[in-house]
């Protein structure tokens, strides 16, 4: 149970809120007729059904990898089954973008969530006439303190948020069996057949209700992106409760829509109505949960970049460990400041939340289908047929609701593609940025180094102490220990190569020496899971080694061309390999390698 109330704090806050907005939104495009109601309802309940319980409840969880989840963690076990590079270069791009648009959908979530609270709070007598800016202020304050905590770390947060939200969950199955006992018919919108009704009635109008409805979905993706703050178990067994409570709720409300046809804002206007002097307390806490509802999103793009950083394919931003027992938790600094800046640029640009939900669905819907691209191949590859052949049809659902969203893209959905092509931009620039780095490097072959390393170790006084040198692989010698050794005369007489390899695996660590290369000189390598927190410091102790000395590469890069200065700048705003991981400043020497690109 403990478990549970955490995944409450940590993974639902965003579905959770989604019955703020959803049918208030849906029934600005529609008339609130019973047919209409029980058609969207019937949509909502399959919704959550197909895209949430089956696409990620079950089937995406399914694929974690030792507790981890996410987009990378897809592309990790799909690259293995692959011969062809051209397929791992389409998986991977494939990953890259719906890294990028999870990392977009990151942004518009706190930013729809809180602003649709804080618009609650005009029925409350004497605020009628708070203005829209007035309500933009306030979300954006609340908003810069939800993003100034994020230091204190998950853990802490879940602990505090978890309670609320067993109350937020609560205060709607409470508010949706009010609704439901003045109108109970509308429990006929969990037979399919009125939602395929409601569609084929509808015709264009039907189609683009569905970029509403997939509103109901937002934060569906958080079940797998935070499967690594707490594993699969709690986050599944949470769902069961959170489905039943938020499809009460959504009834309730379509029963109120029949019954109070006038409705603007569905959610805050039942609630005032059932029980108008709680409606203030109500209100405080639906701001609450909309606070939480950001954090499941923050929390994934921790999870997120902290894989990337590891697979390579961002930089090495400085990483905080927030958390003894889950070595997952983790705080990045810039990956929190960015997200507040661009949260606070989107609540100023829409100012107004259902303004926004023309921007929310199309970073949702194309990370959704992304996904089922990605598990439908894993499954074939496994021979898991019935699972396949099950991932097939949430596919297409998928592919629907993002066509379906793609007619936002000139309403305010096209933000949802600015914001993604940043991340995206990123990746792509830093990633070619390091290949093209590293053949401009021109790595020295380990025979050819060990012929002039011999002839030195001979020859040249030799400096006492242990000496480490830093490399990717032992097998193709850094320029930099090359430049130190054979230009600069350098030589300890005890070289030490520690090679860091990053392995498929999510966690695990490994290190042992190999075999001498020559006298005086020694590989000593570490292998680790890519979201493995690794203590390099620690397990070079533990191996006995006692360096004097730390050198490692620095590159200076000299270039024309705009791209690569952007990768410049971002080489030099990083932290370096070293520094990254921790290791006593004291002891390291950057050698400067120039390089024109």
């Amino acid at each position: 149970m403990r478990s549970i109330i955490k995944s409450l704090g940590i993974v639902y806050g965003d579905i959770g809120t989604s019955p703020i907005y959803t049918l208030t939104v849906v029934f600005l495009l529609l008339e609130a007729s019973f047919e209409n109601v029980r058609g969207v309802l019937s949509l909502v309940f399959w919704t959550l059904i197909t895209l949430v319980t089956v696409q990620y409840a079950w089937l995406a969880t399914s694929l974690g990898k030792k507790g981890e989840g996410g987009t990378i963690v897809l592309r990790e076990l799909l690259v293995p089954y692959l011969k062809s590079g051209r397929k791992v270069a389409f998986v991977s791009l494939l990953s890259f973008i719906g890294v990028s648009l999870l990392i977009g959908d990151g942004v518009i979530t706190p930013a729809i969530s809180i602003l649709s609270a804080v618009e609650g709070s005009l029925l409350i007598p004497g605020f009628e006439n708070l203005s829209q800016t007035g309500i933009v202020i306030i979300a954006g304050l609340i908003a810069v303190l939800l993003f100034i905590f994020q230091k204190n770390g998950t853990e802490r947060m879940a602990w505090a948020f978890g309670p609320i939200m067993v109350l937020w969950f609560s205060c709607l199955a409470l508010s949706g069996i009010g609704g439901l006992i003045n109108e109970p018919r509308v429990l006929a919108g969990i037979n399919p057949y009125y939602g395929f009704k409601f569609m084929m009635d509808n015709g264009v109008l039907g189609f683009l209700v569905l970029s509403e409805v997939i509103l109901c979905a937002t934060g569906g993706e958080a079940l797998y992106a935070d499967m690594g703050h707490l594993g699969r178990a709690p986050i599944v067994k949470g769902w069961m409760m959170v489905f039943v409570v938020l499809v009460i709720n959504y009834m309730g409300q379509g029963a109120f829509l029949l019954t109070h046809p006038g409705t603007k804002n569905v959610l805050f206007e039942m609630v005032n109505h059932q029980a108008q002097f709680l409606y203030v307390p109500f209100l405080i806490l639906s701001i609450m949960a909309t606070v939480i509802a950001s954090q499941a999103m923050i929390s994934g793009m921790f999870s997120i970049v902290y894989q990337g950083i590891n697979t390579h394919i961002m930089p090495l931003f400085k990483v905080s460990y927030t958390s003894t027992e889950l070595r997952s938790q983790i705080y990045i600094p810039f990956v929190n400041w960015f997200l507040l800046a661009a949260v606070l640029f989107v609540m100023y640009i829409f100012q107004e939340s259902h303004k926004l939900a023309a921007a929310y669905g199309l970073a949702v819907t194309g990370t959704m289908s992304l996904t089922g691209i990605m598990m439908t191949w894993i499954f074939f590859r496994k021979r898991q047929f019935v699972r396949m052949g099950i991932a097939v049809v949430v596919m297409l659902v998928d592919f629907v609701y993002f066509f379906s969203n793609s007619f936002k893209i000139p309403h305010g959905g096209y933000w949802s593609i600015v914001l993604a092509s940043l991340p995206f931009c990123l990746i792509l620039i830093y990633m070619n940025g390091q290949r093209k780095l590293y053949r401009s490097m021109r790595p020295l072959n380990q025979e050819a180094f060990l012929i002039g390393y011999n002839q030195i170790y001979k020859s040249l006084p030799k400096i006492p102490g242990t000496a480490l040198f830093f490399a990717k692989d032992a097998k193709e010698i850094a320029p930099y220990i090359v430049h130190t050794m054979f230009k600069n005369n350098i030589i300890y007489e005890d070289n030490i190569i520690v090679s860091i390899i990053r392995t498929d695996d999510s966690f695990g660590t490994s290190c042992r020496f190999m075999d001498d290369l020559a006298a005086g000189l020694r590989v000593f390598e570490i292998r680790s899971g890519y979201m493995e927190v690794v203590d390099v410091e620690a397990l070079l102790k533990e191996a006995g080694i006692n360096e004097k000395t730390i050198f490692y590469g620095l590159e200076e890069i000299t270039t024309s061309n705009i791209v690569w200065k952007i990768f410049s700048v971002i080489k030099r705003l990083t932290p370096t390999f070293l520094i990254f991981y921790k290791m006593p400043t004291n002891k390291l020497h950057g050698v400067i390698t120039r390089v024109e690109m």
